[in-house]
Formats: structure tokens, C-alpha cells, sequence
């Protein structure tokens, strides 16, 4: 490959990988705007969704205006072309006492660290560092494995075994892997455990791993969105893989797009002393987590793509009365599947058909169950510039304290992807239902559409709300984009379904 060809990956985030966030100082990257690059190399802003419609036929990324990495003030980002240091653990999430392996790549080989962070609150930094690994050894791995798109490393050999202690508090974890020569990219896992909660917080991997293009080489690297053809250029959906493995890194920096959404509610709720459990989806799936233990689950990020057992498990909890959260917008659009690895470890492989192959449908819609039956609003479209979010109904509890009036516009929150009620869908089995916001938007054709958000409580008394918006968990402690009206309704919210005063 020529030095020129792989000059256009060398940011790793051309895709839909972040930037580096550490790149804006030693721990306030997670408080930064993420941006990836479309299939024309051009800059994406944060509240756009990762799956753009394929590009049109002949689009080339030649040319492409790709910053190079920072290197500015500390360590550069590591790609997936030269892959100066790349990992991923044999595990999504882990209680303390377990240990979860980590598989890393470096080239050349050199002695690489790895520092934890602890996404919180932390008085405004938004990370703390926990612990720092002795120095190890890295090799060279092999390469990564492909089979009809599909790319795994699963036979990676064991780099580190992080023996977590029973003193770690639950949570979202980055470690950040850092080579000799300054080199770095990042893993995110998450600490878990069985005691009681408020909230259980679910972090998405699943969605994550779909929109996962690792390796962001221009050769072999594959999502549920896109692939490569031969000479460099990204395909769509219809080339895209319809299998990928959670037995690989993610993309470019090594953090999943969108990932800064759930460490924008993190920080929120751990700020004003919420009671948070975490999880993540493929313990959702498994049924590791029983969630009618909690009073509430809270969904905080774009969490696309369900398997059935997912479902089944959150309808169970809500008929339990255990009230839901979704405070991003297109909520179960997908149906998938999880499978065994090659070696045998469970949920490593996430399938998910779209318009290849044999097999029933795999919209929820398309199935004769359509995310509204839960959410109680679903998937109406994008949105390609922000517009303002319009209250309604603002003499409900919601709104209570947050000085919105009815008709007032808080600006910027419809962005992204919008969800609405749609009439002819059937509704949930509910005791009341109230929507609180309408929205008018055009949409990427310019006709004009419209967002709701959706509060609705089952005959549980389970509350169950929807934001409808991507730019939700953002306004709660992004800088730039918070909205202390968003806030306050945002603590109405768990403060009702917590039962505090």
C-alpha cells in the first residue's frame, strides 16, 4: 500500500471511529466533541448518527482532508494501518474479585503501559485514574482473521490479565494502552456487580460493536454499515458485513462512536448522587442481570440493535414494575443475534441480516413488533442540523422547576436521529401516556417532519420514557451543549421513579 493511500486512514477516524480524546488533555477527553469522517472525508459533527445512507455510486475518499494525528502536548493516536498499538479484552464487563484479559498488538515491539480511568463525575474532570499496569512486553499479533467480511482476533495470545480488586467501585472503565515511543489508543470494559441499586445503567456494546469498522485500513476491516472494495473505498450497507466479532478493537482511537453519550449521563448522575449499578447489553441478553431488582433502567446512549432476549428481558422488568429510560433516540430498529465465538466463549459474535441473505426480516417493525409497544415512540428519521426541542404539556411534573413553558424552544436538542408517535403502531398496555415535546425538523429531503418525546406509565406503574432525540444525554454535562432545563427534568425523571422527595 502506498504511502499516500495509507495517509487517508493515519488519523483512524475516517469511518466511524472518534477522535483521540486524549488528544484535549491528560483526562478532560471525555468531555470533548466527537467527530468521525463520512465516506467523503469530510468532518461529522457529534449528534450525527454513524449510518449514513450508502454512498453514491463511484464516491471516492481520495483527496480526503484527514488531520493528522495530535501529537501536540503528549502521545499520538495509534490507526489501524500501522496498528502501533491496538487491544481488546476477552470481556465486556467484570466483577471485582474476576480478571479480565486484555489482547494488544504493538509494532513495532516495545514496551507498552496501560493506565484505567473510572468515567465519573470527579469534580468537573470527568475521569479518575485508578490504577497503572507494570511495564509489559508487546508483540507483533497476527493478523486479523476474515471470513465473508467478517474480522475477528480472537487468536490473539493473552497480553495482560488485570486482576480487578474487590475495593474497585462499579463503573465504566477506559484503559489506555501507551507505547515506549508514544503511541496510544484506548479499551473500554465495565465493572460490575450484584448488589442492590437505584438504577441499573446499560452501556450499549452491542450497538457499538454493529458500527465497529476495525480495521480502518482501506483493506479488511468491516461493521454493519460498510466494507472496502478493492481499491480503498468505502461500500455500503448492501457489501457491509453481516456478522462482527467483539474479539477485536474498536476502530481508530479505540472507542466506540457515541461512546461519549453514556459518559455524559455518567458524569451527570454521579454528580447529584445517584444509586447506579452498570451493565452492559450482552448481560442484558444473557440474563447475567436481573433487572427487576432496580427500580429503574436507564438506556443513556444510542442503543440500535436488540436480540430478542434483550427485549423480552426489558418488557419482563417493566411489567414488573421496574420503570425504563431511553434517553437517545432509533431504540430497538434492529433485531440480532448473538452466537459463540470459535473457541466457544459466548455473545463474541453479533449477526445481524439486514438485506443479505436468507432469513425473516430483522426490523422490529417488520416483525409485527414495533419498538413503540415499548418505548412508546420510535424511529422517525434524521435530522441533519439541529433544531430546537418545543415544550409541550409543561404543567406535567417533567417540566416542573425547570422554568419551560409551554411552546418555549430549548435550542439544539432535536439532533441527530428523532423519534414520534406513530398512530396507526399500537401503543403499550398504559395507564396514562402524555407526550412531552413536538418538534417540528425537515429532513435530509427537506420536507418537514416532526420529534416527540414520550413519557407513559404501564399498569405496573413502571414510568417509561423516551426522549426521542440524540442530543439528550449530551445536554447533561457536555460543554457547549448543556441545558440546565434538560437537567432539572432529566432529575424529575429519576427522582420519581427513585421515590425520592
Amino acid at each position: 500500500m502506498g504511502s499516500e493511500q495509507i495517509r487517508r486512514w493515519e488519523s483512524g477516524a475516517l469511518a466511524h471511529a472518534v477522535t483521540d480524546p486524549f488528544g484535549q488533555g491528560p483526562v478532560p477527553w471525555l468531555r470533548g466533541d466527537e467527530t468521525y469522517f463520512d465516506g467523503t472525508g469530510q468532518v461529522v459533527p457529534w449528534y450525527v448518527d454513524g449510518s449514513p445512507q450508502p454512498a453514491p455510486a463511484g464516491a471516492r475518499t481520495d483527496g480526503a482532508r484527514i488531520p493528522a494525528p495530535r501529537t501536540a502536548g503528549g502521545p499520538r493516536a495509534a490507526d489501524d494501518v500501522r496498528r502501533q498499538i491496538k487491544g481488546f479484552t476477552s470481556a465486556g464487563a467484570v466483577a471485582p474479585g474476576e480478571a479480565i484479559d486484555f489482547h494488544i498488538t504493538v509494532d513495532p515491539p516495545q514496551e507498552f503501559g496501560v493506565d484505567v480511568y473510572r468515567i465519573g463525575h470527579y469534580g468537573g474532570d470527568g475521569a479518575a485514574k485508578i490504577t497503572t499496569s507494570p511495564r509489559l512486553s508487546g508483540i507483533v499479533q497476527p493478523p486479523p482473521l476474515t471470513a465473508d467480511r467478517t474480522v475477528s482476533c480472537h487468536h490473539w495470545w493473552l497480553s495482560w490479565r488485570l486482576q480487578i480488586p474487590s475495593f474497585w467501585s462499579v463503573g465504566a472503565y477506559v484503559a489506555v494502552l501507551t507505547t515506549a515511543d508514544g503511541y496510544r489508543s484506548h479499551v473500554p470494559f465495565t465493572v460490575r456487580h450484584d448488589h442492590p441499586a437505584d438504577l441499573l445503567l446499560l452501556l450499549p456494546d452491542v450497538t457499538w460493536q454493529a458500527y465497529n469498522l476495525y480495521p480502518e485500513d482501506g483493506r479488511t476491516g468491516a461493521s454493519l454499515y460498510h466494507a472496502w472494495d478493492e481499491e480503498g473505498g468505502l461500500l455500503g450497507e448492501s457489501d457491509a458485513a453481516t456478522t462482527v466479532s467483539f474479539d477485536r478493537p474498536y476502530a481508530g482511537a479505540g472507542l466506540p462512536l457515541h461512546v461519549g453519550h453514556a459518559y455524559d449521563f455518567i458524569r451527570f448522575a454521579e454528580r447529584y448522587g445517584y444509586d447506579l449499578a452498570y451493565a452492559d447489553a450482552r448481560d442484558l441478553h444473557s440474563g447475567r442481570v436481573d433487572p427487576t431488582r432496580y427500580r429503574g433502567l436507564v438506556f443513556p446512549g444510542h442503543d440500535e440493535y436488540w436480540s430478542a432476549n434483550m427485549r423480552r428481558t426489558v418488557e419482563r422488568a417493566r411489567d414488573h414494575g421496574t420503570s425504563l429510560v431511553f434517553l437517545s433516540a432509533n431504540t430497538m430498529y434492529w433485531q440480532v443475534e448473538l452466537g459463540p465465538s470459535p473457541s466457544g466463549a459466548p455473545d463474541r459474535l453479533l449477526t445481524c441480516r439486514k438485506r443479505r441473505g436468507p432469513g425473516r426480516p430483522v426490523l422490529w417493525r417488520e416483525v409485527d413488533r414495533p419498538e413503540q409497544q415499548v418505548v412508546g415512540i420510535q424511529y422517525a428519521g434524521r435530522v441533519p442540523d439541529p433544531h430546537p426541542l418545543i415544550v409541550r404539556n409543561a404543567d406535567h411534573w417533567l417540566w416542573e422547576a425547570t422554568g419551560a413553558h409551554e411552546g418555549d424552544e430549548i435550542q439544539g436538542l432535536v439532533a441527530g436521529e428523532a423519534d414520534r408517535y406513530f398512530p396507526r403502531t399500537p401503543l403499550p398496555e398504559h395507564d396514562d401516556r402524555i407526550l412531552l415535546a413536538h418538534s417540528p425538523y425537515a429532513d435530509t429531503e427537506g420536507a418537514l417532519r416532526h420529534q416527540e418525546t414520550s413519557l407513559y406509565r404501564a399498569p405496573s406503574g413502571a414510568l417509561v420514557f423516551a426522549s426521542g432525540t440524540f442530543a439528550w444525554s449530551p445536554s447533561l454535562d457536555r460543554p457547549g451543549h448543556v441545558d440546565p432545563r434538560v437537567q432539572r427534568a432529566t432529575a424529575n425523571l429519576l427522582d420519581h421513579i427513585c421515590k425520592r422527595d
